[in-house]
Order: structure tokens, then C-alpha cells, then sequence
């Protein structure tokens, strides 16, 4: 599946444009019209490139980038009117990866865009973090024990946690009800068939959230789960 893109900028028509470049392209995108929201949504989805419109009222993009770049490297594409040498200098210098200034050509933003995503790609191929874990468009994190499917943050219950970093780390093997319930509940398996299904039905549904991804949890019928 193609990166997820977002689009701040607080002019309706840019974002619009934008967005259908963009999603010819099979990008997945959100778009927002000043960065308080960019901000809110950085929060909630884990977005792969940001495209930021430099002049917003309250947060201008030049803060709104400072902010995110106390926590994360996501490539940020600033788009801006203001053209001189010391404005392009400024974006570069707090963090952007690229400035692009308006009126610019879609094609040509999207080959920056494209440029930027394969970059950041090889980057993390290299600095991958071995505290995660990952298969297809689900990513656990089991340093700070958040879920991302396909972008989106996963709240699961600290049970539901432990069952799927258990079947993570043992990904590919059938895993039967004995063997989950043992590693996650620590404590001798009797009668607890409930339990586990329970808690699987609920991790299954949540994984699922979109309706549109096969379960990640497969049951092998009369010898246990498999990721």
C-alpha cells in the first residue's frame, strides 16, 4: 500500500489539487487547513510525509515544524509565496527536507514528494529501531507498546498487547490456546479456552478496524492461532 501523505495548508484550493494528484498517484492522504490540526493528527496517525504551507494564521509552518521535529524525522516538504533566498534558508535550517515555493507545478512536487518518501525509506531500512515489530501494514512498537494499521493507532487493551507482541515474536509458528494463555496470563492453562478466544475475537476486531485487511490472526482449525 502507498505512503500516507498529509497536506497542510489553509488554502482550500491547493489542498484540493493536492489531494487529486495525489491520490492519481495511490497516495493516501489527509489534508487540514492550519498546522494546530496537522498537530492533532500527527498525534492519531502515523503519517510518512508532511507537505506544509509556510504562512498559516496562529502556527505558521516554521513552528509547526520546530514542534515536530522534537520527536520525529518524517520528511517535511514546506510549500511557500515567500521566495527569497533567506526564507528557503530558514525552512532548510529548522528541519525541512525541501522547499518548494508557490506557484508551483503539481508534477514537479510530486517528484520531490516521491524523492523525499524513497529517501526517508532507505533511512529507516538502515536505522530500523529493533524495538519494533512488524508484518504487512501492522507495526508494534514494544518500547512504548502502541499499534499502527496502515497508519492509524490501534488502542488495545494491555491483554490484547501481550497476545499480539506473543504471536509477533513467533511469527509463522501455530501458537495453540495453552501456549498464549501460559505467556500472557502467566499461569497454569486449565479450562481457559474463554479467555483466549475472547481476547482474540476483541484483538481480531480492533485490528480490523478499517474493514478492508484480512485478520492478521489466522485460526488453525483444532491446533491454535497464527500470525
Amino acid at each position: 500500500m502507498k505512503e500516507f501523505i498529509l497536506i497542510v495548508d489553509d488554502d482550500k484550493d491547493i489542498r484540493r489539487l493536492l489531494g487529486i494528484y495525489l491520490g492519481n498517484e495511490g497516495y493516501r492522504y489527509l489534508a487540514c487547513e492550519n498546522a494546530a490540526q496537522a498537530l492533532d493528527i500527527l498525534e492519531r496517525y502515523q503519517v510518512d510525509l508532511i507537505l506544509m504551507d509556510v504562512m498559516m494564521p496562529e502556527i505558521d509552518g516554521i513552528s509547526a515544524c520546530l514542534r515536530i521535529r522534537e520527536r520525529s524525522k518524517i520528511p517535511i516538504i514546506f510549500m511557500s509565496a515567500k521566495t527569497e533566498d533567506i526564507d528557503i534558508i530558514q525552512g532548510l535550517t529548522v528541519g525541512g527536507d525541501d522547499y518548494v515555493t508557490k506557484p508551483f507545478k503539481p508534477i514537479e512536487l510530486l517528484a520531490r514528494v516521491k524523492a523525499q518518501l524513497r529517501r526517508y525509506k532507505q533511512y529507516n531500512e538502515t536505522e530500523k529501531p529493533t524495538h519494533t515489530l512488524q508484518t504487512g501494514e501492522l507495526t508494534v512498537d514494544m518500547k512504548s507498546h502502541q499499534v499502527w494499521v496502515s497508519g492509524r493507532e490501534v488502542k488495545l487493551t494491555r491483554k490484547e498487547y501481550d497476545i499480539l507482541e506473543y504471536m509477533l515474536r513467533n511469527k509463522g509458528q501455530v501458537l495453540t490456546m495453552a501456549q498464549i494463555y501460559e505467556a500472557v496470563w502467566h499461569e497454569e492453562f486449565f479450562c481457559s479456552e474463554n479467555a483466549v478466544m475472547m481476547h482474540i475475537a476483541n484483538l481480531r476486531n480492533k485490528l480490523n478496524w478499517d474493514n478492508v485487511h484480512p485478520d492478521f490472526i489466522k485460526t488453525c482449525w483444532g491446533r491454535g492461532y497464527q500470525i
